[in-house]
């Protein structure tokens, strides 16, 4: 590697514009390409802030020319030289109008060739930009996805520094209290056989800091969950936590309004009207089948059980008298714009959610359907009236337990969204959902369990119904959806002992298990803890709507694959024995009892 010696970085390369013509400069930077004419040569430069034009003539200085010659793709350069005019404009380049007449360089470092193109939005397979991960964040998109997360966490800690939040930090070590997501277990050396948990949020310590008197926390905080990965989750991420005192819902939803007002305005010059809407988790349910709906588009759910409920069609029949429903999507002009092998697709596409399958209707002056020979004429007014259908439309409908219905409808109805290309993609849908169910009974487990934790308040009213109706109680929760992401959400946490005594015993903690797992907290709220709540964004997801990608691995640098495998770096990996007998751990073969 070439020593720097005297070189000073003056400017960065897409810093440079035609003010600076006639200015003697240094740039540094790697080589985006080079072009050889002969007795001219031409280096494209690049730092995080753009590309400039380097420029040499043999006729010049052959020496340095000789030099300039050997430069290839990616190899770390120092330059001086004057800047100039070019004699051709690129129109494409920022710096298109200028360029560099170098008198002076250094190659710092030479590079082989890259397994990986450095270019905006590479054609590279996932895997490969995954294990040359260093390669693929020189690429521009990548740098400014984040520069992006960098400006959006900046925004984040000045507006609640400016609300009068504090930034606190807490433990990463902490007690696994399993409720939820798995955690993953960090083993202590100095106490054999006991294990600190790595925290899936900072729920439980930041409702000590309420106990505390601090009022107002946040916190860009690190979170862990052991957990099956989809697209939009990984391992390990970021939230933008927070958590407010002597509070109710609206306290904390108007202070996050005006969050993400601030953060919609300077990362994309967006105007966010507030106050935002509030749908109640019923409605989004029965009208977009999804607690995270994105309404920037029709195709709303229609329940048309009661006009089915005694048709010929033992499909839809049996789905109303097992108290399920049977649910219609309208497809406007649908009937000539999918054919019927779509269709078909269709079909297929609704039973990864669990849906037994498709029916539908074309509503033409003659209706085509596979179920019309089971309908009387009346029962099938009455569906074209609750379906909203007009000439020309097709009628998609599934017929199942409630659940099944909402999940494969509502993703029919994104899936359909983006296939007729229903959905403008430069408008902004946020919105509130809140009332969501506080407790979900598990068929697994012959159990109720905590829809969001179990330290989430119930509406006043309700709270005689946890004795009565527990799936009834609706919860003091609330989500920020954006175009059909949940962005963030919180909740107004339980305060009162007694209630949170009941509320474990509802989701089948005995009062000793509550104090194994959560003695501290009770113990806290011994004390005349304030009411409070909170929320948490998941920044890595903000950051990727606000950067327009819909992976999430984009916005994060070193992220894990779908396995939770860091194939840059190779981890998870095995430990030497010794590691493991310091920490008096010996390791079972998953198919045998035996040690290995």
């Amino acid at each position: 590697m070439a020593s720097m010696g005297n070189m000073k970085r003056s400017i960065m390369c897409g810093m440079l514009t035609e003010n600076n013509i006639g200015q003697t400069v240094t740039v540094m930077g790697w080589t985006q390409k080079y072009r050889n004419l002969g007795s001219l040569l031409f280096v494209d430069l690049r730092d995080r802030s753009g590309i400039i034009q380097l420029s040499f003539d043999d006729t010049t200085d052959s020496e340095l020319f000789t030099k300039a010659s050997t430069i290839r793709n990616e190899y770390a350069l120092a330059a001086v030289g004057e800047v100039v005019k070019r004699s051709s404009v690129n129109p494409d380049m920022k710096t298109g109008t200028i360029e560099i007449k170098v008198t002076e360089l250094q190659i710092l470092n030479k590079a082989q060739t890259p397994p990986i193109a450095i270019e905006e939005n590479s054609n590279v397979k996932e895997e490969t930009r995954l294990k040359y991960r260093y390669l693929d964040l020189r690429s521009p998109d990548m740098q400014r996805r984040m520069q992006a997360r960098h400006r959006i966490t900046k925004i984040a800690r000045d507006y609640y520094d400016e609300n009068g939040f504090w930034e606190i930090e807490t433990p990463y070590l902490n007690k696994s209290t399993p409720e939820g997501a798995r955690d993953y277990l960090v083993p202590s050396r100095v106490n054999p056989g006991t294990f600190y948990a790595l925290p899936q949020s900072p729920q439980l310590y930041k409702q000590l800091l309420m106990a505390s008197g601090m009022d107002r926390y946040i916190q860009i905080a690190r979170c862990f969950r052991d957990e099956d990965l989809r697209a939009d989750r990984q391992p390990e991420f970021t939230q933008i936590d927070l958590e407010m005192s002597f509070v109710d819902m609206d306290d904390v939803m108007s202070v996050n309004e005006g969050f993400v007002k601030e953060v919609f305005k300077k990362m994309l010059d967006v105007d966010i009207k507030t106050p935002l809407r509030q749908i109640p988790y019923a409605e989004a349910m029965n009208k977009y089948g999804s607690d995270k709906p994105d309404t920037r588009f029709g195709l709303e759910l229609k329940d048309i059980s009661e006009a089915v409920k005694s048709c010929g069609f033992k499909v839809f029949t049996d789905a109303v008298a097992n108290g399920g429903s049977v649910r219609a999507i309208c497809v406007p002009n649908g009937a000539s714009l999918l054919s019927r092998k779509e269709i078909d697709a269709l079909g297929e596409f609704v039973k990864t959610y669990r849906a037994k399958g498709l029916a539908w209707m074309k509503y033409e002056e003659e209706i085509k359907s596979p179920i019309a020979k089971f309908m009387d004429e009346n029962t099938m007014a009455s569906i074209i009236e609750l379906s909203g259908a007009s000439q020309g439309d097709l009628v998609l409908f599934v017929a199942d337990k409630n659940q099944v219905v909402f999940d494969s409808l509502g993703a029919l109805r994104l899936h359909l969204a983006k296939k007729l290309d229903l959905i403008d993609e430069n408008t902004y849908d946020v919105l509130w959902v809140t009332e969501f169910p506080l407790l979900d009974y598990s068929e697994e487990e012959g159990r109720f369990t905590a829809v969001h934790h179990p330290f989430t308040a119930p509406f006043d009213e309700d709270i005689p119904l946890l004795d009565t109706d527990p799936g009834a109680v609706r919860s003091k929760a609330y989500d920020i959806v954006i175009n059909g992401y949940e962005a963030g959400g919180g909740s107004i946490r339980i305060s009162d002992s007694d209630l949170q005594a009941k509320m474990f015993s509802v989701i089948g903690l005995s009062d000793k298990e509550a104090e194994e797992r959560f003695g501290f907290l009770l113990e806290a709220f011994k004390y005349g803890t304030p009411p409070h709540g909170g929320m948490a964004y998941g920044l890595d997801r903000l950051t990727m709507i606000l950067t327009g990608t819909n992976n999430i691995k984009d916005v994060i640098a070193f992220p894990k694959n779908q396995n939770a495998m860091d194939l840059m770096a190779d981890a998870p990996a095995g430990v030497d024995e010794k590691q493991l007998t310091e920490l008096s751990i010996s390791i079972i073969s998953p198919d045998s009892s035996q040690n290995v």
